[in-house]
């Protein structure tokens, strides 16, 4: 998500190629990348999809499991101990089945969810996640279910017992008006937000639950099948690529979506209304997918060029592109902010910048292949995220990332030295420290360990979790594993500690 912006800096005096003053490597950053990308040809080659993360990126912290306790109900929370009620215990999402159907002139959301999950217990009971709307049926394995609703829990009761291990299906049957979450201090509005002409609809952290029944935290991904029916002359876009050409009937037209990558649940969107559309492949054979409201329809040629140059771009620097596609989605909606929606990230009311997109396409990597285990370790989505714009204002001779780090550095009185951002709050949780003191962390770690260990760490990183989550400890011990040096001091001071770090010699 991209809401903070770096200071101005003064005119480039760099080229793309030069090493950044104060780094310690023997090469340009360029020359490095190509030494030690392996396969880098195909580093953007469309993926065809996986269903499960590898065993490298198995993680304990708030796995759907990790909410449950020894009895057959199913716990109300995943157990983010800093979000207890998002999420559930009990069992694990593989997969939804969305059929959506949206009208903007009454605002009218119906929906047919179908869940497949595996139990983590044996379960008599089960939430799911639900924001509003009314439910009309549920059905667990084609059979009726009963159901009660409290808050934002959609409590199961299935009419046998479901064992530990087993597969099951889950069919809820739901319509209403969406109401968007509001949280004042982060986002304002976030969710289904009703447009004149359609929907925005960005969910992070936990506004999935505004539109579809769900497992609502990061920590349980799943695959993602979408059927999204709205008046005939508007567009429906979600994750993911398209099945087949739009169908109109009766003066409704169908688009069929599909996310074959583990998605968290924030990440899935759809957005709905009048848009310029515009499809093509970046210079390394990636399918791009981009879509403007009309009153920006200025702006596609730029998003499809930029989209497709960036995202090759990231694929040498990163490790290869995780999805089957790329894209972008600009609405007209004036959220203020751009989210990374997997594989089409939005921006919110404006014609995003370079620099932006640079942003949001590394969270393709970086908190949509790499999604976190708790919401407090979201400097590795912010931060590495961030980062990734001074790395690619570093690679056009705009600034380097030591001249932009210094320049946070030299403010001794920002707000961010007070909010370490290695346990984001969950009361100010996209907070600037989170986003720009992340980065100074991992340049930081750049000084320290040279770029020669540097940028292989971080394939090693995304490789290793590829699909999977994430946590704050586990890139540590990767650190020092690869660089071969004790680094918990640096990492507690600037992740940690409310306070200033000592300045790096």
């Amino acid at each position: 998500m991209s809401t903070h912006r770096l200071p101005p800096f003064p005119a480039p005096t760099t080229t793309p190629t030069t090493t950044p003053t104060g780094v310690r490597a023997g090469r340009s950053v360029s020359a490095l990348i190509c030494a030690v990308a392996v396969g880098a040809a195909t580093a953007c080659a469309p993926s065809e999809g996986a269903v499960a993360p590898s065993q490298a990126a198995a993680v304990a912290p708030a796995s759907p499991g990790a909410g449950a306790s020894r009895s057959t109900t199913g716990a109300p929370g995943i157990g983010d101990p800093d979000f207890p009620g998002d999420g559930n215990g009990g069992y694990d999402v593989q997969h939804y089945d969305l059929r959506l159907s949206y009208d903007p002139s009454s605002r009218k959301l119906a929906g047919s969810a179908t869940i497949e999950a595996k139990a983590a217990q044996d379960l008599t009971s089960f939430d799911l996640d639900l924001h509003g709307l009314t439910v009309s049926r549920v059905t667990v394995d084609g059979g009726a279910a009963s159901f009660s609703r409290g808050k934002d829990e959609l409590v199961i009761e299935p009419g046998k017992r479901i064992s530990n291990g087993d597969r099951f299906a889950v069919t809820v049957d739901y319509s209403g008006v969406p109401e968007p979450m509001r949280d004042s201090v982060n986002l304002g509005e976030y969710g289904f937000i009703s447009t004149a002409d359609g929907a925005f609809v960005t969910c992070e952290p936990n506004g999935a639950k505004t539109w579809f029944p769900s497992n609502d935290h990061p920590s349980d991904k799943a695959t993602y099948d979408f059927q999204i029916t709205v008046p005939e002359g508007l567009t429906a876009i979600a994750n993911g690529e398209m099945a087949g050409t739009p169908q109109t009937r009766a003066g409704k037209t169908t688009f069929v979506w599909q996310e074959k990558h583990p998605m968290a649940s924030y990440l899935a969107t759809m957005t709905t209304g009048k848009f310029q559309i515009r499809t093509g492949t970046s210079d390394k054979g990636l399918p791009i997918y981009v879509a403007v409201a009309d009153s920006f329809r200025g702006s596609l040629g730029q998003l499809l060029t930029q989209t497709g140059k960036i995202t090759d771009y990231w694929s040498t620097v990163f490790g290869p592109y995780p999805f089957s596609s790329t894209g972008g989605v600009i609405d007209d909606y004036a959220a203020g902010y751009a989210l990374e929606n997997q594989t089409k990230p939005i921006y919110g009311g404006f014609s995003p910048e370079p620099a932006i997109i640079a942003h949001e396409l590394a969270h393709q990597w970086f908190g949509d292949s790499l999604s976190i285990a708790r919401w407090r370790d979201l400097w590795l989505n912010e931060g590495f995220a961030t980062y990734a714009e001074w790395l690619w204002a570093e690679h056009t001779g705009q600034y380097t990332a030591d001249s932009a780090f210094k320049r946070y550095y030299a403010n001794a009185a920002d707000s961010m030295w007070a909010y370490p951002p290695g346990a984001a709050r969950a009361d100010d949780l996209f907070s600037a420290a989170v986003y720009n003191r992340g980065a100074m962390t991992l340049h930081a770690v750049r000084r320290e360990i040279g770029d020669d260990k540097f940028f292989p760490l971080i394939r090693a990183w995304t490789d290793a979790h590829r699909y999977g989550n994430v946590t704050t400890q586990e890139f540590i011990a990767l650190a020092e594993r690869v660089s071969g040096k004790n680094l918990k001091g640096l990492f507690d001071a600037w992740l940690f500690q409310p306070k200033r770090p000592a300045p790096i010699t």
